[in-house]
């Protein structure tokens, strides 16, 4: 925030050094974070703002890719201790505005290895694609951008028959070959923008982070389907895999993540639930789109 006395000692501190770009408030905060980093993030609120920050929409975004303090003249328990459990580094009353650049520090660093062990458990190390926690990290990541400017995306998730067959018939390790071939199979046939996860031993997502219509989901769906059904070869085997694909979209389905990924998740898996998710299956039994044989690439 725009106050020059918290910062003033920040520059030359033996904390640091620390490069500070101000912004008026939470909105202009909001657009900076969007457009590039920032290893933190602090605001200095009076109480009433601060008491209001988990409403912030863009406070997701912020807690995971900013280490993030709050300075307030009076930091209450409840709404301080529900700061924390959205991901708030710290909460600190003004009186201790001397220990700033010490708490700045040490809430970067600590962010750091936060960051670093997330990653570590958030792959999927049969396939090396990201997990699920991962998925939504990049979902909650788009959605804080499209706060202020919206613009539709989509998200698959690929539930592929006979992975799990094969393990009881061939064996885990060839098992996992043909899982990380399907994995290469689904990230080929989409943009280096999109996001292909691992959601479970025959169970894929694709994000997709942007898409002008409807209508490009359902196509990238039964590209995708395409692509799995072709033979692979796996310990001398050559087998052919069916899939069915979930479909999602943001913002006509849902505006967050936890819902798109279960509209498209019980859709993959053809339970009815409530929402206008999709649902596209090999061979031709798509309510929406029949799977063309000879689907063009790109």
């Amino acid at each position: 925030m725009n106050r020059p006395d918290l910062l003033d000692g920040l520059t030359e501190s033996v904390w640091g050094p620390f490069q500070i770009e101000r912004c008026a408030d939470l909105s202009a905060a909001a657009q900076r974070l969007g457009e590039s980093p920032f290893d933190a993030l602090l605001a200095a609120l009076p109480h009433e703002r601060a008491a209001g920050l988990s409403a912030w929409p863009a406070l997701s975004h912020a807690v995971q890719h900013s280490a993030t303090l709050v300075f307030t003249p009076d930091c209450e328990p409840d709404w301080t201790l529900d700061l924390l459990s959205r991901g708030v580094q710290d909460v600190l009353p003004m009186a201790q505005l001397a220990c700033l650049p010490r708490c700045l520090r040490l809430s970067i660093e600590r962010h750091k290895l936060d960051r670093a062990a997330r990653k570590a458990y958030a792959t999927d190390l049969g396939t090396g694609l990201p997990n699920r926690t991962q998925l939504l990290e990049h979902m909650n990541h788009l959605l804080a951008l499209r706060q202020r400017e919206p613009s539709p995306m989509g998200l698959l998730v690929v539930r592929v028959e006979g992975l799990l067959r094969a393990k009881e018939d061939l064996g885990r390790e060839a098992a996992n070959v043909l899982r990380r071939k399907v994995a290469v199979r689904l990230r080929a046939g989409v943009r280096a923008s999109d996001v292909v996860a691992s959601l479970g031993a025959d169970v894929f997502g694709v994000l997709l982070a942007s898409t002008e219509k409807p209508e490009d989901a359902e196509r990238v769906a039964r590209k995708l389907q395409n692509a799995v059904h072709k033979p692979l070869s796996v310990a001398g085997h050559d087998l052919t895999l069916n899939s069915s694909v979930g479909i999602s979209l943001y913002p006509s389905d849902a505006q967050d993540a936890d819902t798109l990924l279960r509209l498209a998740t019980a859709a993959a898996a053809g339970r009815p639930v409530a929402g206008k998710a999709g649902l596209t299956q090999w061979p031709e039994r798509s309510r929406k789109a029949k799977p063309a044989a000879n689907d063009e690439e790109g």
